[in-house]
């Protein structure tokens, strides 16, 4: 079987990676740190399934999400999505992070109705700035981050209410991230629950298929939908259709590989499920404007 040249992590991998404890929920995970990046276990970029509030509490933090580079403060919080490939560039010596990774599935547990699907649209936003947070912000980020942290914490699973714990303060985490994002982008359009589902169950699924199922009919009978019916949706809610969003994951994906010295194109073509790598080529050129070969020798 052929291995991918970019690693994909679960929640699970993560935790082992990190050196921290299993906790009670697979889907939910949180890592408070001091300084624990002295020497990164994440040399290579990496790929994680999840979604991720990685708040900066001190120090400085510098990392490369989908080849764009961002470099966050104290205070300071990003909101990384499942598909973004990530790589750690720098850290200082006094980092201090609050990570919060969750999935999708984890997100369809607990929040089930309308209402609270309308209130958590900034997530299904394109590109994701960074936020700066005042002191209350922060203060409150932290206490919600570490309260869901200790009843996640698989040692204390058999305490009362501990999910119910987990649930609520897992969603005004969520409303609070919100709250803030929307402040900051108040021109961020809301879009109905279904719409809202539709979106997010979209982007699960690509994250799993984008290199073997190209097709916009292959994502809309997964989902029991038409293909219009589909790219309407993306398109009001992305800005982009489905085909669109396709295209795009694998074309970040190609330029993610083309930038690895060690791989070639026919290697690359072959990794992405292309059938001749002319294919690869002449798609790769009609959504860049360079060949891959070029766009690998400007990479170097």
């Amino acid at each position: 079987m052929q291995t991918s040249f970019i690693k994909n992590y679960t929640i699970n991998d993560i935790v082992d990676l990190l050196g921290d404890k299993p906790q009670k929920n697979s889907d939910l995970h949180i890592h408070l740190s001091k300084n624990n990046f002295d020497e990164t276990p994440f040399i290579a970029p990496f790929r994680a399934g999840n979604y991720t509030f990685l708040l900066i509490v001190k120090g400085r933090f510098k990392v490369q999400l989908n080849l764009i580079t961002q470099t966050l403060h104290a205070s300071e919080m990003i909101i990384i999505k499942p598909q973004t490939v990530v790589q750690i560039i720098e850290t200082s010596t006094d980092l201090e992070i609050i990570g919060v990774s969750f999935t999708l599935d984890f997100i369809f547990k607990i929040l089930l109705n309308k209402n609270e699907f309308d209130g958590i649209d900034f997530l299904t936003a394109n590109s994701y700035p960074k936020l700066k947070l005042d002191a209350e912000e922060q203060e409150t980020s932290v206490l919600l981050s570490k309260l869901l942290a200790q009843n996640n914490d698989a040692e204390t699973s058999d305490m009362p209410f501990s999910d119910e714990i987990i649930m609520h303060s897992f969603g005004l985490l969520l409303y609070h991230y919100g709250a803030i994002f929307k402040r900051e982008h108040p021109n961020l359009d809301a879009h109905l629950s279904r719409q809202q589902e539709i979106t997010l169950r979209f982007f699960k699924k690509l994250n799993d298929h984008f290199k073997n199922e190209r097709s916009v009919k292959f994502y809309a009978k997964s989902m029991f939908l038409t293909p219009g019916h589909l790219s309407k949706v993306l398109k009001e809610v992305s800005g982009k259709t489905a085909g669109q969003l396709i295209d795009d994951a694998v074309i970040m994906e190609a330029k993610l590989l083309l930038s690895n010295p060690l791989l070639s194109i026919s290697q690359i073509a072959n990794d992405l499920k292309f059938s001749d790598p002319s294919f690869f080529g002449k798609l790769f050129k009609k959504k860049t404007g360079l060949s891959p070969s070029k766009f690998k020798n400007r990479s170097k």
